[in-house]
């Protein structure tokens, strides 16, 4: 590793052990306010702040720094109806049957359906893809790695960032999402992984009470 170029470490801010469980307890009750929002405004947000976020979405970690991701925004009425009937053409199909009966089970407590129109109404849409090949550099054309595990990383960073922005989101993955390639007018080498519609809620929206529980510490974790 010595002949590798390399820069100096950059020390995180001087805490005690206190300080530090603070400020991840902090951290926890801010990010656990964040909902799932079914239903929008369609008042404007500022550009600037989508752009924030994916910055911060595009700091995450990636097989071999390649970062194979693309963050396409969508904001004209004609994109977003196009998404818009493109999904629900999917959704149809996945609610007449196509996802089975579990699924449709599982699914119930969410009250969802295929009527989609929050895809129209919220400002943006962000239609997230991963990108089989690339690179660090424009033009480059090697082979990806771990491109689902590192998109997965980078939307999360991404609906972090729109949350501390105080904006709502929701994800949606239409299945199969190809269509997305033609609305966003992306390569065939990219797959689309994602919808996350971006805005403020709807002065009548509500939460699903299913979508309140969360599985205690004790569930989701293990010490060994």
């Amino acid at each position: 590793m010595d002949d590798v170029p390399s820069v100096a470490w950059r020390r995180y801010p001087e805490m005690d052990d206190a300080q530090r469980i603070a400020a991840a307890r902090a951290f926890h009750d801010a990010i656990a306010t964040r909902r799932s929002c079914r239903a929008f405004a369609s008042t404007p947000i500022p550009r600037e702040a989508i752009e924030w976020a994916i910055r911060a979405a595009g700091s995450a970690p990636s097989g071999a720094n390649h970062q194979p991701w693309h963050f396409a925004v969508v904001e004209s009425a004609a994109g977003k109806a196009a998404i818009r009937a493109g999904a629900e053409a999917e959704e149809r199909e996945f609610y007449a049957g196509k996802a089975g009966e579990e699924w449709l089970r599982a699914l119930a407590p969410l009250g969802t359906d295929a009527d989609k129109a929050y895809l129209e109404i919220a400002p943006y849409l962000i239609v997230i893809f991963g990108q089989r090949r690339g690179g660090l550099n424009p033009g480059d054309d090697f082979q990806n790695y771990y491109v689902t595990e590192s998109v997965g990383i980078a939307t999360g960073l991404l609906l972090t960032g729109l949350h501390a922005a105080g904006l709502a989101t929701l994800t949606h993955t239409p299945n199969p999402m190809k269509f997305l390639n033609s609305v966003c007018a992306r390569p065939d080498t990219e797959k689309p992984t994602m919808i996350v519609a971006v805005g403020h809620p709807a002065p009548d929206a509500t939460i699903p009470v299913h979508a309140l529980h969360k599985k205690p510490l004790e569930q989701i974790a293990s010490w060994l």
